[in-house]
């Protein structure tokens, strides 16, 4: 008995990697892949309230979402996957970070904008984090740790009296997610050469990555480090391709109004310090988090009558 329920948890698995497979559009190759694009967007636009409301709303000036979501735009219009709908949205946090949901919803905080000085230096932040997006980086991670939960579950069950309980609390626990270094790679070379594409100085790129290790450096910890990794190698690798690609590049987008359109507007309108939250990045990422979990439950309940025949 024991062993007909270990071959059958683990020829699910089987057939759940062989079925499951999907071609990165980044980088050409098959990767696992347990969900649809629909997917993507029906979890982007679940979290995304959640996740402005975790992170102070949206910066409120209509010219300055309008120009964030337009130097966005002419990222998407050159990406992998230009017919998606993407949403660049500007929230009113002091953290220095920027993130992506899957389904196009990106996010960049005033503590970032504060800090960048050029429209170049605000589509690098918005071309990397787009090919987050494109690249399925978050619901690539769910896969593997689906694929891994249910791996565990059906040894823990072959092995354990109280097997299917395991399995169920196994299946329904939160997913705590996080770029691997090697989406984080992928998103550095892609959306460096998104930023060219689009015909922005490739530089940008370097300078935002220089802006945050000086950040970082001046104050011993910074947000955006617990969900990217540390600039100094990738700075390495950046200059290579740049060096490699791009040498010879002359950007055709000269004209930079990022300081009358953002950083004007950030000056003459500064953030309340009663509405600042003291570890707003970690409810944040809780509330991705519980929307992540609920998503994750339902579909493992579609999966019951699969691992319950």
């Amino acid at each position: 008995m024991i062993n007909k329920i270990l071959i059958h948890g683990l020829t699910i698995l089987t057939c759940l990697v062989l079925l499951g497979c999907a071609t990165n559009p980044i980088t050409g190759r098959d990767e696992l892949m347990l969900y649809s694009e629909q997917e993507d967007f029906a979890l982007g636009r679940q979290v995304a309230p959640k996740l402005e409301e975790a992170l102070g709303d949206r910066i409120d000036s209509e010219a300055l979402q309008l120009y964030i979501d337009r130097v966005g735009q002419r990222i998407a219009l050159v990406c992998h996957h230009p017919e998606w709908e993407y949403h660049y949205i500007a929230v009113d946090h002091e953290m220095v970070n920027a993130m992506a949901l899957p389904g196009g919803y990106i996010y960049i905080t005033r503590g970032l904008l504060e800090r960048l000085q050029t429209e170049s230096q605000l589509a690098a932040v918005l071309a990397h984090e787009t090919v987050h997006v494109v690249g399925r980086h978050a619901m690539s991670q769910m896969s593997k740790q689906t694929v891994g939960g249910i791996a565990a579950a059906a040894v823990m069950v072959a092995g354990t009296p109280g097997g299917a309980k395991q399995l169920a609390l196994m299946t329904n626990q939160v997913l705590g997610l996080s770029y691997s270094r090697e989406d984080e790679t992928e998103s550095d070379i892609g959306g460096l050469d998104y930023l060219v594409k689009s015909g922005y100085d490739p530089n940008g790129i370097i300078q935002v990555q220089e802006i945050l290790l000086e950040e970082h450096t001046m104050r011993r910890e910074l947000e955006f480090f617990s969900t990217h990794p540390h600039p100094e190698s990738r700075l390495r690798d950046i200059r290579r391709r740049i060096e490699q690609r791009y040498k010879d590049f002359i950007p055709t987008r000269t004209d930079d109004p990022y300081k009358k359109e953002v950083l004007d507007y950030l000056k003459a309108h500064p953030k309340d310090p009663k509405t600042r939250r003291p570890k707003p990045d970690v409810r944040a990422e809780q509330s991705l988090g519980s929307m992540r979990h609920d998503m994750e439950l339902q579909r493992q309940m579609e999966l019951q009558p699969l691992l319950y025949p």
